[in-house]
């Protein structure tokens, strides 16, 4: 194997953390910011991309890895996590917002996944965290993606993030499946990935579902979230308080009869 054989167990439910084994001299890639706690013995470097094995060498090479991952929207370094001790440690990273933790053993599934660009949480060192570009125009205008969806490719273990609950679904050849774009979290590289219109206005404009929907082509699996981390922005932002101290969520009418019994103009 290029990649390191690391170990993994995975706490909570809602807001869960997967805590990583490392044998000595065993590492572990992260997103800047995602570590929650490790063990004494663990050394942290940050690096220029992901730090892959077989990749193209020098300043150079790296500096070129690391720009493509500005493209994804990540940040241009990558965090190394190395056990320097004699004996096993640990190290733990945490979910950034309620959902779950997907692990991901790459070296099952074809050695290369696509997902969404903020769905990495972290993986083995030796696997390769780039940028897969979607061929088709209409993915990526309407993907809500972008144009652009982040890969996953090596033979090591990966840990992808989404929001809610996740189903797993296993494609059959010619299956198809219409997904809201923000719900699809990943998928293997076989997959047929596309865009599609929804077909009626009325429905376009007054169906809440948006003007495009994803669809996915067996075979090959795919995962997809129940709460895109978008949706729950939006729902957060409706219901905070207004500039002038008022929320505009729920209640508001026996919000309007209060501010009355208070004085409030």
């Amino acid at each position: 194997m290029n990649s390191h054989e690391i170990e993994y167990k995975l706490y909570g439910d809602d807001m869960q953390f997967v805590e990583i084994e490392l044998d000595p001299n065993e590492s572990a890639i992260a997103e800047a910011g995602g570590m929650m706690m490790m063990e004494d013995g663990i050394e942290m470097e940050t690096i220029f991309g992901d730090g892959a094995k077989g990749g193209q060498s020098g300043f150079l090479g790296k500096l070129v890895g690391a720009g493509k991952r500005i493209l994804t929207g990540e940040s241009l370094f990558m965090t190394v996590f190395t056990n320097s001790g004699a004996g096993k440690k640990h190290v733990s990273f945490a979910a950034p917002y309620p959902g779950k933790i997907i692990p991901i053993d790459l070296s099952e599934l074809g050695g290369k996944v696509v997902c969404q660009k903020e769905a990495f949480l972290c993986a083995a060192k030796g696997v390769s965290v780039g940028i897969d570009f979607q061929k088709k125009l209409g993915t990526g205008f309407f993907g809500g993606e972008g144009f652009i969806m982040q890969k996953l490719e090596g033979d090591g273990l990966a840990f992808l993030h989404a929001g809610g609950s996740i189903y797993k679904k296993e494609l059959q050849p010619g299956e198809l499946l219409r997904v809201d774009t923000g719900c699809l979290v990943a998928m293997t590289k076989e997959v047929d990935y596309n865009i599609e219109y929804v077909g009626k206005i009325k429905s376009a404009f007054f169906g809440g579902e948006g003007l495009f929907y994803a669809t996915v082509r067996g075979p090959g699996t795919v995962w997809i979230q129940s709460l895109p981390f978008s949706r729950l922005a939006d729902r957060i932002f409706a219901s905070a308080p207004s500039a002038g101290g008022r929320s505009t969520g729920e209640g508001s009418i026996l919000g309007g009869i209060g501010d009355f019994l208070n004085g409030d103009d």
